[in-house]
């Protein structure tokens, strides 16, 4: 095992390893920009694929790990300042594992968590959709935890239930309105839907069910290195509404599918429970065309800025239109945004079209044949913290980027640096 100091999350890695990055984009006139230099700086990497990342007020960072493709010795972790990862908010809760799915309670662990998000008031929401491998629903495990960032403790659980997650939903996303009583989250599976939970209550229902704005657009096809992302039985992943946002204020939210290319809006007032369908319908906003997209993140300086894996990149909505911020081939599947208290945003690269979803039973495209399947990662189980280390090969490891103090649209168009995290 190679022991090295940036923020590794593994000490081995996957024959196909998914790359996640954490980066920071600082503003420089397009042009201006030295010879040589990278528009991103990686701050972070990680063995396996990470999709959400947050950063609290305070400037803590957290990752979070999906069971998608292979059974993660962690699902949410806190980056530490020497680069290691604790498993948060303890070892206990993240020591589910797909093989003693029979005797652990789904309640008590995290089991997929997709997403983490803090909600501006002290808390770290994490969302389990509990459907390892992105595929069924185990009863009883989709959920939403919150964890009191002060004592690092659990002080809520709020299960989501099979009538308003069903048997085919895949919990992908959350967003809070402004005073941490709601929570938006985007239903990316079978049937898309925005499912809007009282977050004192815990009670939930599903909006926009089935609607078309939170439906695949069956005429798009998702591309990746020129080509479409198809499964190795042919078939192409299909995600419904995936990528959300709210505004500042809280009375807009942004949404779109991942197999789709519009950016649609809502005005929340019409996400109150008792609103009828048909009004909610008639209130959906076309907002702009855009591209395949999965994360989309309002800056808190009013900017709303949306990922592009078909490119490997990062756009900014300017009026009715999208435009580039940057582009990068390391930026593989660029998936979640988080923003610090700095401004800095960051985004990961899940780099999903190098998984085992897609690539199941190759080795490791970038360095064949170094990686196989056989690699496989560790954990202090004493610590819960993973030690550094990365793939033998030294290649291909998960990162997650960061975005940072980008400008207002105005001034954008001469664009950014960005620093990631791999």
């Amino acid at each position: 095992m190679s022991k090295t100091k940036p923020f590794l999350a593994g000490a081995a890695a996957i024959a196909v390893i998914a790359a996640a990055a954490i980066g920071v984009a600082q503003a420089q006139p397009r042009g201006a920009q030295p010879r040589g230099a990278t528009p991103l700086t990686q701050v972070a990497q990680f063995d396996h694929q990470a999709t959400g990342v947050a950063v609290t007020a305070d400037g803590r960072r957290f990752v979070n790990f999906p069971r998608w493709t292979d059974d993660a010795p962690i699902s949410v972790a806190e980056v530490m300042k020497d680069g290691s990862l604790k498993a948060y908010p303890d070892a206990k809760w993240n020591s589910w594992r797909n093989a003693r799915a029979s005797e652990l309670p789904v309640d008590d662990y995290f089991v997929c968590v997709q997403s983490i998000v803090p909600d501006g008031h002290g808390n770290l929401w994490i969302l389990d959709p509990g459907a390892p491998g992105n595929e069924k629903i185990l009863e009883g495990a989709p959920k939403l935890v919150k964890v009191d960032l002060a004592t690092n403790r659990v002080t809520k659980v709020i299960k989501v239930p099979l009538d308003v997650a069903l048997q085919g939903t895949y919990l992908n996303d959350i967003r809070f309105s402004p005073d941490g009583k709601t929570g938006y989250i985007t239903d990316s599976g079978t049937r898309g839907a925005i499912i809007v939970i009282d977050l004192e209550t815990g009670k939930g229902f599903r909006a926009l069910d089935g609607h078309g704005s939170t439906q695949i657009d069956k005429a798009v096809k998702v591309m990746t290195d020129g080509k479409p992302l198809v499964r190795p039985d042919n078939r192409q992943p299909a995600f419904a509404a995936d990528g959300i946002a709210i505004s500042n204020d809280g009375k807009t939210l942004y949404y779109q599918a991942l197999t789709g290319k519009t950016l649609y809006s809502i005005d929340t007032a019409l996400l109150r429970d008792g609103v009828s369908e048909q009004d909610r319908a008639a209130g959906v906003k076309t907002v702009a065309q855009t591209h395949v997209a999965d994360g989309l993140w309002m800056s808190k300086a009013g900017v709303l800025y949306i990922t592009s894996p078909t490119d490997n990149g990062i756009t900014r909505l300017v009026g009715d239109h999208v435009e580039p911020v940057l582009t990068d081939p390391r930026l593989r599947w660029p998936d979640t945004f988080a923003e610090g208290p700095d401004g800095r945003i960051y985004v990961t690269a899940s780099h999903i079209q190098d998984t085992d979803l897609v690539q199941a039973g190759r080795t490791c495209p970038r360095c064949a044949p170094s990686c196989s399947r056989s690699h496989r990662p560790s954990v202090d189980r004493l610590t819960g913290m993973f030690p550094p280390g990365r793939c033998p090969a030294g290649r291909l490891p998960t990162r997650i980027f960061n975005i940072g103090s980008l400008p207002r649209p105005s001034s954008l168009c001469s664009c950014s640096h960005v620093i990631y995290r791999a």
